[in-house]
């Protein structure tokens, strides 16, 4: 590119002859004519994607979805394996990680700005017996219309288990209701648990001055099941980050796309399920 630019400062602000050029370049005649009268267009790359992704129709169903759910709000989105367990119902033959690299190239393209996952994490080890309990949020089709569903998820982070308890609110009741269901599907009690600043069970959060101040209902819960109560500090999301990342987990994998229910124990019914499949797999 240096010498085709030199080439045409000779002939557009120099005004120099072609013999001239060809001479000073030290390029054939034809050559110098070439670059320095006829335009040089930039031309765009194409790049011809191979694989079933791109020569089968399974990447335009694939595009059809990420579009769709772009629409949706960021938690409801369907993630990778939840695209690619709903394409093996359509006969989709291929792994995995075609559909994963399908995905990233797509997104790369639009310019998707995710957020970049810290690198720098360090494991936690957790001793066995020890939960976590927290709330998260998503929603159902129930007699046509959407509802949100409050989920207490419960996991035991020395074996990645997880049992989660769809609600149709955060208050007393239901999360003392939603630890009891949790204890029978678990089939025992552990011996810790961990929570942060709830309401239903947090009167005074835990801080410099002092220890958690606990309700009498939730103290009461706590002393009739025999299990420690363990209080995360203020804003220390952290300190429970297992349960935040399975309540997440729970979401994308089993709960998106937004499932039709009859009743809450119906959507009971189908987590418990989903996630007894779900701890056969290897825990890492």
């Amino acid at each position: 590119m240096t010498k085709i630019n030199h080439i045409k400062t000779l002939r557009n602000h120099e005004d120099v002859s072609i013999n001239e050029i060809a001479q000073r370049a030290q390029v054939n005649w034809r050559t110098a004519k070439k670059y320095a009268d006829e335009e040089q267009v930039p031309q765009e790359k194409q790049v011809i994607r191979k694989g079933m992704m791109y020569e089968e129709h399974w990447g335009e169903i694939v595009t059809d979805w990420l579009i769709e759910d772009q629409k949706l709000k960021p938690k409801l989105r369907r993630r990778n394996k939840t695209i690619f367990q709903q394409l093996q119902t359509h006969g989709f033959t291929g792994s995995y990680r075609t559909v994963c690299y399908f995905i990233a190239e797509w997104k790369e393209g639009k310019g998707s700005s995710d957020d970049v996952k810290d690198k720098n994490s360090e494991r936690l080890n957790h001793p066995p017996a020890e939960a976590q309990v927290d709330f998260g949020i998503t929603e159902a089709v129930k007699d046509g219309k959407f509802i949100d569903v409050h989920c207490l998820v419960m996991s035991l982070p020395y074996s990645n288990a997880a049992f989660t308890i769809p609600l149709p609110g955060e208050n007393q009741e239901c999360f003392l209701y939603g630890l009891k269901k949790s204890f029978e599907l678990l089939g025992g009690v552990p011996r810790k648990l961990r929570i942060d600043n709830l309401k239903a069970a947090v009167i005074k959060a835990r801080n410099k001055d002092g220890e958690a101040i606990f309700t009498d209902e939730f103290l009461q819960f706590a002393n009739f099941y025999r299990f420690e109560i363990q209080a995360c500090n203020t804003r220390k999301g952290n300190e429970k980050g297992h349960v935040e990342n399975k309540v997440g987990y729970v979401r994308y994998n089993f709960v998106t796309p937004s499932p039709v229910i009859e009743s809450y124990e119906d959507l009971t019914n189908i987590l418990s399920e989903k996630l007894e499949q779900d701890r056969q797999r290897i825990h890492y």
